[in-house]
């Protein structure tokens, strides 16, 4: 879970719905304090359990280069709504939304963190969106490994048989109480920060936790396919991930032919981490890629 460490609106930051063919997304747009939008607009998609105030600290950062920036959340991610369906939170039906998102505001830079790396890439693979260029932040070439794997079971054995969306609901609000809160506080989380992180916990879609955790556990390494694209990749993460390990990220980059960049000082959530150092190395990536054309 990724714990934002300020919820404060920087100048030029505001939330917006963000209407497209596939319905109305949650927003946060960020623009440049002084100063035209001269360069291409960027879209970001959170991870697993987050949402666009995972991107707070480096919005103001990417906005001031001298572009308009969007951190979406999901469809069932907060406070952009999401059907009872588990079949709508697929990868490729979440790559639909990001292709919608993209045609919708004109943006021509997409990144994607974590889990959201995986469904920027469906968007990009699907051939529905045709981007200037892919981040991808703390992501992997396919499922995810290791011990934060084990977590995802661990959620999913917690929440047993249940599916109807209530009972989804219910034992999603019993780990929030008898689990997950009780970690934050006890790691010094802030009252106001614990607070928007039981919103957002109780604000997400049941179903939609359940199925896209399901698909953490089961995508496929697409890397191949991405890589035949003429596209620059940017493989950007901390040097204490703890998701996908940086040797995977590292191996992930090479295959791409991608520009690789490790954030010191950072872990699973660079943008959180190490702000200044994630927006600097984002501009600087983006810029390089709207000179190159």
């Amino acid at each position: 879970m990724s714990t934002p460490t300020s919820l404060d609106l920087p100048a030029g930051v505001r939330r917006i719905g963000v209407p497209c063919g596939r319905g109305t997304f949650a927003a946060l747009e960020a623009f440049p304090e002084t100063g035209a939008c001269e360069l291409g607009t960027a879209l970001l998609v959170p991870g697993y359990t987050g949402s666009k105030e995972d991107f707070l600290s480096i919005l103001g950062g990417l906005a001031d280069g001298g572009r308009r920036v969007l951190a979406i959340d999901q469809r069932g991610q907060y406070q952009t709504t999401g059907p009872d369906d588990p079949s709508a939170y697929g990868l490729a039906e979440l790559g639909k939304d990001v292709s919608a998102l993209m045609q919708a505001t004109g943006a021509t830079h997409l990144l994607g963190h974590s889990f959201g790396g995986l469904v920027a890439r469906e968007a990009v693979l699907a051939a529905d969106a045709s981007p200037a260029s892919i981040t991808l932040m703390s992501s992997g070439p396919g499922a995810i490994p290791g011990e934060r794997a084990s977590e995802v079971r661990s959620f999913l054995d917690a929440v047993g048989n249940a599916s109807a969306p209530d009972d989804l609901s219910k034992a999603v609000g019993a780990m929030w109480r008898e689990s997950l809160k009780p970690e934050a506080i006890a790691s010094g989380v802030p009252a106001h920060i614990v607070a928007f992180l039981e919103e957002r916990t109780l604000g997400n879609s049941a179903t939609g936790l359940v199925a896209m955790a399901r698909q953490l556990l089961t995508a496929e390494d697409r890397t191949a396919e991405l890589a035949k694209l003429d596209l620059p990749v940017f493989v950007l993460y901390g040097e204490d991930d703890n998701a996908w390990p940086t040797d995977i990220q590292e191996d992930m980059a090479a295959r791409l032919t991608a520009r690789r960049e490790c954030i010191p000082g950072a872990a699973h959530s660079p943008a959180v981490e190490a702000p200044a150092t994630t927006a600097h190395a984002l501009t600087d990536f983006w810029n390089a890629t709207e000179l190159a054309l």
